[in-house]
């Protein structure tokens, strides 16, 4: 049986596939909170143990730079080693890699029906491609053509300088470095990044946050989650204005990427902002 996971800063996924012929087929797949875990070991050992799965290979797709096998995760207080993994799971060795260089990995895999096209263009498929994905931090990757095959490799492009186009982005720069004294492109594209603007609109006075919606923000546990249900209720502009604004400098980021990497042979959006929020990434707007 395989062991994979795909580990964030909000939520730790682990799932086991076996496989049939040149598929895999999931067995199980579960989600825990990665903020509730010391870390890795802790949740690998408790989905071997209640799953009672043999595990004979593993592979880990992490939310930050891997180094020598082992990987300080981004927004969340784990340190991953491979080599102790290995250990635990008693393997010869265990795969530790870049979550967004996982999803690379993952797009010749992709069928039709996974897709959803937000802008056609000229069919390239030796080009280079680039994939992103706002979730609780920004991930970028790309894949670079050998004349063969699409060779992924990882990067840490959500942590490049945000650059603002406008007045009302130069606000939202000086509002953000004025709170935490650097404003990278993960301060406003990530879940963290939707309640940066949310705020910045609530405190500019830009727009009104109603007393019942303050009530709310107040009680949940997942501002991000409430401002885009809100957004697409359309209850309030707060909340429109703060996804629209996303939604744009979520389009820059991925045009600076398709320039960075010379995607042309396409550029893959991924991530559960983008896939909860797809009326948003769709508009023309």
């Amino acid at each position: 049986m395989i062991l994979a996971g795909d580990i964030g800063g909000t939520r730790t996924r682990l799932a086991a596939f076996e496989t049939e012929g040149t598929k895999l087929k999931c067995v199980v797949e579960k989600t825990y909170p990665s903020q509730e875990r010391s870390g890795l070991a802790e949740v690998v050992a408790e989905f071997v143990k209640t799953e009672g799965i043999p595990v004979h290979s593993a592979c880990f797709g992490v939310a930050g730079p891997v180094r020598g096998g082992r990987s300080k995760i981004s927004n969340l207080p784990w340190t991953i080693d491979s080599r102790e993994l290995a250990a635990q799971l008693k393997l010869p060795s265990v795969g530790l890699i870049n979550d967004l260089e996982a999803y690379a990995y993952g797009v010749d895999a992709l069928e039709s029906k996974d897709l959803v096209t937000l802008r056609a263009g000229a069919d390239d498929a030796e080009g280079n491609r680039a994939v992103i994905s706002a979730r609780t931090g920004l991930g970028v990757a790309g894949l670079y053509w050998d004349g063969f095959r699409h060779h992924p490799f990882a990067c840490e492009g959500g942590h490049t300088d945000f650059a603002p186009r406008n007045d009302l982005e130069v606000e939202l720069f000086r509002y953000i470095l004025k709170k935490f004294g650097h404003v990278s492109s993960e301060r406003v594209l990530s879940g963290p990044g939707i309640k940066n603007i949310y705020d910045f609109l609530r405190d500019t006075r830009k727009a009104e946050e109603p007393a019942w919606l303050k009530e709310q923000m107040d009680k949940t546990h997942d501002a991000p989650a409430l401002i885009s249900q809100v957004a697409q209720e359309k209850k309030t502009p707060i909340c429109e204005q703060t996804f629209s604004i996303f939604v744009s400098l979520y389009g820059a980021k991925t045009g600076d990427c398709a320039l960075t990497f010379m995607s042309t042979g396409g550029i893959f959006i991924c991530g559960i902002i983008a896939a909860r929020n797809l009326s948003k990434m769709q508009d023309p707007a």
